[in-house]
């Protein structure tokens, strides 16, 4: 049994994440200073810090005595990085400095496996997005999540700190909360059209996206651990299948036994057009099976939040 520590353990991924960790016989740890998990999704058994990983002295407590640690703890809100723009880089990017630097500063090589985003690569010139696609982030938060690839690289190389990070795309599944500022299109569509509600389009619907759901993220997380591959690698976690808005609405609504009243408004400025990641490096590094289809996916959201008809 190995104890490993979870930053954000107490938000959406970061609770699934707990839930394999102590199903597979391991100690948790979690550091989160619940401004967007919840308390009660940390599954029982799982112990808790509250608190910022932007603070040394509590991210070295909470580093005592971990094999590993997984870094999701991020303000993952682009509109947030607009109107509060150093408040969410002192997390997003000084979190993830300050927990390398705290590893760093005990001299015992914990091994991190930290989440990056899609949202790295801004407006893409070609699909599927690989790995070594051009980065040029459009907002603050792509910005700190290319910055803490950069800042990983860094620890690996002149601190030898094995790193591995996972670019997530459009992360689903249950536990993630509609009414959340954080929150992705599906859990809002899902949570609308099961109570027969319109659903609101911005735009013309035809945005696609990489919908991947959230145990195939869990299961990048967990084989990143595992397998550590040297060289401070970032992989895509995604499918490589793009959806567009309007299907997605569509595919919720058969789910739901209803169909979909869309309503449309304005397209919003800056908003990608497309984005559709390539699975294959990842997949082949991290001995992964083939995604949760969206299909099933939706399904097991809906049936696990109990929103079918």
């Amino acid at each position: 049994m190995k104890t490993f520590l979870v930053t954000g353990g107490c938000g959406f991924i970061g609770s699934h994440l707990c839930e394999a960790l102590l199903a597979g016989g391991h100690s948790v740890r979690v550091l989160d200073d619940l401004s967007s998990g919840k308390r009660e999704n940390l599954p029982p058994g799982a112990g808790l810090i509250e608190g910022n990983v932007g603070d040394p002295a509590t991210v070295r407590e909470a580093l005592a005595g971990v094999a590993g640690c997984f870094h999701l703890a991020a303000i993952a809100s682009v509109e947030r990085g607009v109107r509060e723009w150093l408040a969410t880089h002192l997390t997003n990017l000084g979190g993830t400095v300050t927990l390398f630097d705290a590893i760093a500063m005990v001299g015992t090589p914990i091994p991190v496996v930290y989440a990056s985003s899609a949202a790295v690569y801004g407006e893409p010139a070609a699909l599927p997005l690989a790995e070594d696609a051009e980065k040029r982030p459009l907002s603050a938060y792509g910005a700190d999540k290319y910055g803490s690839e950069l800042h990983a690289a860094v620890a690996t190389h002149v601190h030898r700190i094995p790193t591995v990070g996972l670019r997530f795309f459009n992360v689903y599944g249950p536990r993630q909360d509609p009414h959340s500022p954080y929150s992705g299109v599906v859990s809002i569509f899902a949570e609308r059209l099961a109570r027969r509600l319109p659903v609101t389009i911005y735009g013309d619907g035809g945005q696609t996206r990489d919908f991947v759901f959230v145990a195939d993220v869990v299961r990048a997380l967990t084989a990143a651990m595992k397998r550590l591959p040297p060289g401070a690698p970032v992989f895509n976690v995604c499918t490589g299948v793009g959806v567009s808005v309007r299907e997605l609405a569509e595919r919720i609504g058969v789910v739901c036994g209803v169909a979909p009243e869309i309503r449309h408004g304005p397209a919003r400025d800056g908003e990608i057009r497309h984005s559709v990641g390539d699975p294959e490096h990842g997949r082949r590094a991290l001995g992964l099976g083939m995604p949760v289809p969206i299909g099933e996916g939706l399904a097991r959201l809906l049936a696990a939040s109990r929103l079918t008809a």
